[in-house]
């Protein structure tokens, strides 16, 4: 059947309004502009080659990086766990958690941010890298246990079942069946809670302090123009994305191939 010629217009237009941002982004990070990036002056490597001369900017990527991993990390574990708990054991309280889980989610981050700023205030925990983590884990674990617990419900425990009657103990099953059968959606739920963490602005302002992130970088900058070098990790972070989906998506045709061959 022939596709109706409104639609394909329609997705077009979609997808070059979707792509605009992104290829500004790209296309002024070789803008050989001083001060301002707002108006094209020309074209250079320069921006490239030196990303790092710009203010702090390499800073705050790097500490984006870090938190980005580390609430990644501590996010994973604990919502991999959780989302096993809540699909294979029975408890009182398993529909309260549910709902609870869905909270940090629907709750707007300014919310959030201000609410999470006011406890760490009355406590006297001053704000810093550990508040950011600490936040950066109670917002990114819901998504974490969404994306696992769905790869849990999807797991036949027959297979479970057959290493047990093979003689293997408990964590011989979990390592060598329940976990690779697992690793797909965790590894999903940890890429998802990267990107949540690092591109987070809201959450981060109200409870960073001293410290500087990408996000808070490119908003103090953006009052006077976002730099060039912003541009162009922006445009490494795009880059990097894209080769990540296509080798994995490359990786998964080649072992269907093999599979079905």
């Amino acid at each position: 059947m022939r596709r109706p010629l409104g639609l394909a217009i329609y997705s077009l237009l979609a997808l070059v309004f979707l792509l605009i941002p992104i290829v500004y982004t790209i296309v002024f990070s070789f803008n050989d502009s001083t001060r301002s990036n707002t108006t094209w002056e020309g074209f250079t490597f320069r921006h490239w080659t030196s990303v790092c001369s710009t203010g702090n900017i390499c800073d705050a990527v790097g500490n984006s990086i870090l938190i980005g991993a580390v609430s990644t990390l501590i996010a994973t574990a604990l919502g991999t766990a959780l989302a096993i708990g809540l699909v294979r054991y029975s408890f009182r309280a398993r529909a309260g958690v549910n709902l609870l889980l869905f909270l940090p989610m629907a709750t707007p981050e300014v919310v959030l941010g201000a609410g999470l700023a006011a406890f760490f205030f009355n406590i006297g925990f001053a704000a810093g890298m550990t508040t950011i983590i600490i936040a950066h884990v109670m917002f990114c674990l819901s998504f974490v246990v969404v994306t696992v617990k769905a790869r849990v419900q999807t797991l036949d425990p027959v297979l479970e079942e057959a290493g047990r009657d093979l003689y293997a103990n408990p964590r011989q099953v979990f390592w060598k069946i329940t976990f690779p059968l697992l690793l797909p959606g965790i590894i999903s739920a940890a890429l998802l809670s990267f990107a949540l963490s690092f591109d987070d602005f809201i959450i981060t302002y109200f409870n960073s302090g001293p410290v500087n992130t990408f996000p808070k970088f490119i908003y103090v900058a953006a009052a006077r123009g976002v730099p060039a070098e912003a541009n162009v990790i922006a445009s490494g972070v795009f880059m990097l994305a894209i080769i990540i989906v296509l080798v994995t998506q490359i990786t998964g045709a080649i072992k269907r191939r093999k599979l079905s061959a």
